[in-house]
């Protein structure tokens, strides 16, 4: 059987958080409206003789991505006419970008099957959205609230060959845009959605170039990361089993079956010319100066791949750790928040944030954007098994209960005393006591089985409701038992 490579290329459609749409003044929060067909207007209606006018802003969001993607900013763009008839394009044609996009020529790094990789970027241009479709029975309802919310259409070239690397480089992109403050990233409310270009090719041998391209499909509208690495992952073997059977792949849209797991045939798959664009006459095009880019590149925030490096250099955290952290901008922000805040290295601040930390924020379904609990509160109770004020065991029944009440760690260690007992004379006497109690245990530790030494810790745990210094006590239990095997 032939080695197949695949060949992937991804369009992400991201909605731009602006406050109003792309080419009028209504309000682009869709997802409050009150009711279907309540934030409409002549413009996004596409009534005639209702003018479209652009939205600045959305323009200066769709350049700050470009610069965060190492594009080219194209000093002239223009919006031009993208015709194609379907219920939910209220004009019967899509004001988007086509020659002269906002920005083109970029690329963006990825780590992906144990390698670095560098996933070049075609275009990024910017569209108005569609309205949304509801069918019930022979019917189909058409809400116009949608229609003409900014969209920003990130365009690859087909340079990723594994599952792995188009998770990653969708990921990334992800994180950069709510990095920048342009997208939720909330894939369920639909604001970011895929659509993946796929073909297959025989792998080169040694010392060859790639063989040529094939034909490609694309699998629209994929609303979540599961269902584009399964729907890439079913259209390379289907695309295999056709070579191997000695058919041909047919150039096509597809769509992705959730619940069956396969791709459909939708359509035959357009080229840029079916689609007659030409330039919009109701819309001049846009000068973008030097200065206007740079006003606009001084907002650029550290972005995930900076902060990531930082990390591993200035905290010591491993590449895995870091990129934990920086996937979320608050999750990293919190992290080095709490990390100024504390006088216990950061990576005891990070296993607490990775642990039992992030273990509360799921299980109470917390966003992390709002968390009620402040970095300093983290940081002192880090800070006080740090310095043995409270054991781990306890810090854990502490930051429960912080969670659960917002109080300082103070305050909960002194009303539930939980201080940590150091005592080593109060110790001696419960390790005596303990030993003294357990003859048949201590019997079988003395015989051999090293085991119990874990249990006669717990007994003193028990004994000293949990508060018993755990280092103290396995010193204080080696001696004893030791001078017992001497004896």
């Amino acid at each position: 059987m032939t080695a197949y490579e695949p060949v992937i290329g991804l369009e992400i459609h991201a909605e731009l958080q602006t406050k109003s749409k792309i080419f009028c003044g209504c309000s682009a929060a869709y997802a409050q409206a009150p009711a279907a067909n309540t934030l409409i207007c002549p413009v996004c209606t596409a009534l005639p003789g209702a003018m479209p006018v652009v939205n600045q802003k959305a323009v200066e969001q769709a350049i700050l991505v470009g610069l965060a993607l190492n594009c080219t900013i194209n000093p002239l763009n223009q919006f031009a006419r993208k015709n194609y008839f379907y219920p939910d394009l209220p004009k019967g044609y899509q004001i988007s970008q086509y020659d002269l996009p906002v920005a083109s020529n970029g690329w963006l790094d990825i780590l992906a099957d144990s390698a670095p990789q560098r996933v070049r970027i075609r275009r990024a241009h910017l569209e108005e959205d569609t309205a949304k479709l509801f069918h019930q029975g022979q019917h189909a309802l058409v809400d116009y609230n949608r229609a003409g919310v900014p969209l920003l259409e990130i365009v690859s070239e087909p340079d990723m060959h594994s599952l792995e690397a188009v998770l990653a480089y969708a990921n990334a992109i992800r994180d950069i845009l709510r990095y920048l403050g342009v997208n939720s990233g909330d894939m369920e409310k639909g604001v970011l959605r895929f659509e993946a270009n796929v073909s297959v090719r025989p792998e080169s041998g040694r010392g060859e170039g790639p063989s040529p391209l094939r034909t490609r499909t694309e699998i629209k509208n994929l609303n979540s990361f599961r269902a584009l690495g399964r729907s890439c992952a079913f259209e390379i073997e289907r695309q295999i089993r056709l070579y191997e059977d000695g058919h041909e792949v047919v150039q096509e849209t597809l769509g992705w079956d959730d619940v069956k797991e396969v791709t459909l045939s939708q359509r035959g798959k357009e080229e840029a010319h079916d689609y007659r664009y030409f330039p919009e006459p109701d819309l001049p095009p846009i000068e973008v100066s030097p200065v206007w880019v740079e006003q606009i590149k001084s907002r650029l925030p550290e972005l995930p791949d900076a902060r990531c490096r930082r990390f591993t250099s200035g905290f010591g955290l491993t590449a895995k750790e870091a990129a934990l952290l920086t996937s979320e901008k608050a999750l990293a922000d919190y992290f080095e928040n709490a990390v100024s805040l504390s006088r216990s290295p950061a990576k005891i601040i990070y296993n607490w944030i990775s642990g039992e930390f992030l273990r509360h924020v799921n299980e109470s379904a917390l966003d992390l954007d709002t968390l009620p609990i402040p970095p300093g509160h983290l940081a002192g109770l880090v800070d006080m098994v740090t310095d043995k004020v409270i054991n781990e065991n306890s810090a854990k029944v502490v930051l429960k209960e912080i969670f659960a009440t917002g109080q300082s760690p103070k305050a909960i260690v002194e009303a539930k005393n939980l201080a940590q007992v150091s005592d080593r004379a109060y110790l001696e006497q419960v390790v005596a006591q303990i030993l003294s109690d357990n003859p048949k245990e201590l019997a079988s530790y003395l015989a051999g089985k090293e085991t119990v030494f874990q249990w006669l810790m717990g007994q003193v745990a028990r004994a000293t409701r949990g508060k018993a210094d755990p280092q103290i006590t396995r010193e204080l239990l080696l001696q004893s038992l030791s001078k017992m095997n001497v004896d």
